[in-house]
């Protein structure tokens, strides 16, 4: 196995870490701001307030999104199901 397979390998599950991984806490990290946005309009200092909002946010995107992550993650697992068919032992 030669040192650029193991990159390019390395380098796209870390892509496909992002991608996936990237709608999940965009939404999260939107969410968090918007809450505390309220919660200093309103001077209500809890800091418990966000799990809901959060876990509720999380779970839509979930459900939105899960066909696309599922075949991105086909086509990687795929990908690396081929390459690794490929490598010849030295």
């Amino acid at each position: 196995m030669s040192e650029d397979l193991v990159m390019s390998i390395g380098a796209d599950a870390l892509r496909t870490t992002i991608y996936l991984a990237g709608p999940l806490l965009v939404t999260a990290m939107l969410i968090g701001i918007v809450v505390s946005i309220l919660q200093a309009v309103t001077q209500i200092n809890e800091s418990t307030l966000t799990f809901i909002p959060k876990v509720v946010g999380i779970i839509l995107v979930l459900v939105v999104m899960a066909p696309w992550m599922v075949e991105v993650m086909s086509n990687y697992t795929e990908q690396v199901i081929i390459t690794a068919g490929q490598i010849r032992p030295e």
